[in-house]
């Protein structure tokens, strides 16, 4: 976004408008002595020019890598209309829907996004998103709680992210509720009889489709399991793996959650990112944030209204389904233009692509001696884990000397899913032939 200062004729006729005699005059109410504080700059004040020339020296020490890590955060191709759409300023230098009637651009990409959400995940009613995918599963954890207001625990499946597991335990740590953790098999999946008798005090449970390890869940025995039980299921699933999946809605899921970070959002050093929930319309009026609904004024006229805010701002704190205080319109916005460029096909084309490409790496590293599948037996997406000869933070740190990121350590995740010698390797449309090459050739040599 390109920044264009104030003209002194500009700053003049501002300050003649406020009866301002010069910019001092603004300050008068600070004290002298913390006006103009000595910043001690070091290096010192620099031109625009020296500026520029010393950034742009700084990112030339950047070493563009490979990059087949995941585990939440997934490097796909963004198509250039995101970005030009992005960095309009009507919405570039927006922020929320405070007053609905002079926001009916940002009202209408919110309600086409909650349109694209209900139909990613197979579900009635969407709101107008998260946060991320983490604080998205936290809030569905706690509706869950009030559909279920019988049941104070919540069962969250071992394979479901760390961070997931961590923001839910944050959220919930106030009200009493439990969050419990359903271990799983061999092959990667939610081990269901261990999790029944976890299911009698649960109000959901959690299931990740595909999940951290990568492998794909029987989402039709999880949703038999948590019903025969009486409790909810919410599902949180990767958005782009819709485009092959089945999707949370066709399985009878209660809540659906996701981070929504790969429809065309970069990875950015980790965020921002965005979170997307669905539910059936019953529970509509327990979702938090807010929901864009599509009205007709006097004259017959389409407006895009604010149709819920269940939140403490407009309603009693005590009926308020949740304090979160915005919504990620510009990231949702992101993953509108995204998903309404690349349509349903593309969005498939996407998902059969990362799969090939992923089987394909599967099949050559698991080839390599000293490396083995984690879950052997596990159906994957594009996401798989394996057991490494080395600490996989150390295969990591030599990678990066060749110019591949080749995964994520597992034991950075302080969890019971702690293992030294995993590696969590992702695959996208992305990544070539040349660097699926280097990545093969860098393990084996470690």
């Amino acid at each position: 976004m390109s920044y264009v200062s104030h003209s002194d004729a500009d700053i003049r006729a501002m300050l003649a408008t406020i009866g301002a005699k010069s910019l001092d005059d603004l300050f008068a109410d600070i004290a002298p002595a913390l006006r103009s504080p000595d910043l001690a700059l070091v290096p010192p004040e620099r031109s625009e020019w020296d500026t520029v020339r010393l950034v742009s020296g700084l990112a030339g020490k950047n070493m563009p890598l490979a990059c087949f890590a995941g585990a939440g955060v997934y490097d796909h191709w963004i198509p250039a209309t995101v970005d030009h759409m992005l960095r309009r300023s009507e919405f570039y230098t927006a922020y929320t829907p405070y007053q609905p009637e002079v926001s009916q651009g940002t009202l209408q990409v919110i309600y086409e996004f909650q349109t694209m959400t209900c139909e990613l995940a197979g579900m009635d009613v969407a709101n107008a998103s998260m946060y991320d995918g983490a604080s998205a599963c936290a809030e569905a954890a706690i509706m869950a709680g009030g559909v279920k207001k019988g049941r104070r625990d919540v069962l969250l499946a071992h394979t479901v992210h760390p961070h997931f597991h961590r923001v839910a335990e944050t959220y919930l740590a106030s009200t009493g509720r439990k969050v419990l953790s359903a271990p799983r098999n061999t092959d990667g999946t939610l081990d269901l009889a261990a999790a029944r008798p976890l299911l009698a005090t649960a109000s959901c449970l959690v299931v990740q489709q595909p999940n951290f390890l990568g492998v794909i869940e029987d989402l039709d025995a999880c949703a038999k399991l948590a019903h025969e039980a009486g409790a909810l299921l919410v599902v949180a699933f990767n958005p782009i793996a819709m485009g092959l999946l089945q999707r949370p809605g066709d399985v009878g899921a209660d809540i659906a959650v996701a981070e929504g970070q790969p429809l065309g959002i970069p990875m950015s050093f980790g965020g921002p990112a965005l979170g997307l929930m669905a539910a059936k319309h019953e529970f509509i009026r327990l979702m938090p944030g807010r929901i864009a609904g599509l009205a007709e004024d006097h004259d017959g006229r389409r407006g895009y209204v604010l149709t819920l805010q269940t939140r403490e701002q407009h309603i009693r704190r005590e009926k308020a389904t949740s304090n979160i205080c915005t919504n990620q319109a510009l990231m949702a916005l992101a993953a509108t233009v995204y998903c309404a460029t690349m349509g349903k096909q593309g969005l498939r084309g996407v998902a059969e692509a990362s799969t090939v490409n992923a089987h394909e790496v599967y099949d050559r590293v698991t080839k390599i001696p000293g490396y083995a599948p984690l879950c052997p037996g596990g159906a994957f997406f594009n996401e798989f884990a394996v057991t490494t000869p080395k600490p996989a933070a150390e295969i990591i740190r030599r990678a990066a000397d060749k110019g591949i990121l080749p995964g994520v350590a597992l034991d950075r995740f302080a969890t019971p899913m702690e293992h030294a010698s995993a590696l969590l390797i992702a695959v996208t449309e992305k990544r070539t032939a040349e660097e699926v090459d280097l990545l093969v050739e860098t393990l084996k040599q470690a």
